[in-house]
């Protein structure tokens, strides 16, 4: 049996429009991602949806409060669909971030975590789900770990790949994931 899942980032925040890197800081939606994120709940709302699964980062939250809080669909939230930890650096501008080679990969963040354990954590989420939710499409809000994650577990693709490969947001991937 397998689980459909339809994974949408968290919509534009603030931080996004500033060039800021979140990290596990909440961040909040601008006015342009509060207006995605109602076109997301009209985008997925009628998309036989069985539950909204995101992040309890506040961006995350907010995203899906505004997309389905007036639907009937259940939304729960998971800690381990956060974005990466990047320790003392959550909420720098992402000019301190680019380096040759990009940082963070395997090696962990000043008090935080690397890319490869954030992507850990997020997979052992995707594996519940697999189990719990079989033969049913949900929504998965998160971030770009989670996008990592979803890319080496469904396709399946390493992550070095998908690591230096440029991240563009669109609107919704859809992956299955089989148990």
């Amino acid at each position: 049996m397998s689980v459909e899942i339809v994974f949408e980032t968290h919509s534009i925040s603030t931080d996004n429009e500033r060039g800021v890197r979140t990290g596990w800081l909440d961040g909040e939606l601008s006015e342009r991602g509060r207006e995605l994120a109602r076109k997301l709940g009209a985008r997925r709302r009628d998309d036989g949806i069985s539950a909204i699964f995101t992040s309890d980062l506040g961006r995350a939250v907010e995203t899906a409060e505004i997309a389905f809080g007036d639907s009937d669909i259940p939304v729960f939230q998971d800690w381990r669909l956060r974005e990466c930890n990047y320790g003392t650096m959550n909420g720098l501008p992402r000019t301190q971030f680019d380096e040759e080679p990009p940082r963070g990969l395997d090696e962990p963040y000043p008090d935080g975590e690397s890319w490869r354990k954030a992507v850990e954590r997020v997979t052992g989420f995707l594996a519940e789900l697999a189990l719990s939710r079989g033969g049913q499409r949900v929504v998965v809000i998160g971030h770009v770990a989670t996008w990592y994650a979803l890319e080496c577990a469904a396709k399946p693709a390493a992550l070095e790949d998908v690591f230096y490969a440029p991240f563009e947001w669109r609107e919704g991937w859809l992956y299955v994931l089989r148990r």
